[in-house]
């Protein structure tokens, strides 16, 4: 059986480290990208790539560009996309949505609950 692949992407290191880890224990294969560049970078290597998790504040490109660019490619149309972040701002939610996000998770997560809603969007 092949592992369910997640993208996660996140500036901080100690954060891709807490999703990988967590996601890891449950079972999905983790690829990690430090930036929203590098996260396009890996989308454009990987067509494996069942999830994607990403921060919303970044360094050069944010979130929700990293949304807009993976649903403007046929590969990454229909994978879900699940932002995390401090924010919880209702326009910010909105703004992701009309993205083309699948869900919002606010910082800090619960790794129990991290597990619950990716296996939700992106079932083993």
């Amino acid at each position: 059986m092949v592992n369910k692949q997640v993208l996660a992407v996140d500036d901080s290191k100690t954060m891709r480290e807490m999703v990988s880890f967590t996601l890891r224990n449950a079972g999905y294969s983790v690829v990690e990208a430090d930036d929203g560049k590098s996260a396009i970078d890996t989308l454009a290597e990987h067509n494996d790539i069942d999830l994607i998790i990403t921060d919303l504040n970044m360094p050069g490109m944010d979130g929700f560009s990293v949304v807009e660019h993976a649903r403007s490619h046929p590969s990454h149309k229909f994978v879900p996309i699940l932002i995390l972040t401090t924010e919880s701002d209702v326009a910010k939610k909105e703004r992701g949505k009309a993205a083309g996000a699948t869900g919002w998770i606010v910082k800090p997560f619960n790794p129990e609950k991290l597990v619950q809603v990716v296996g939700k969007v992106c079932p083993l």
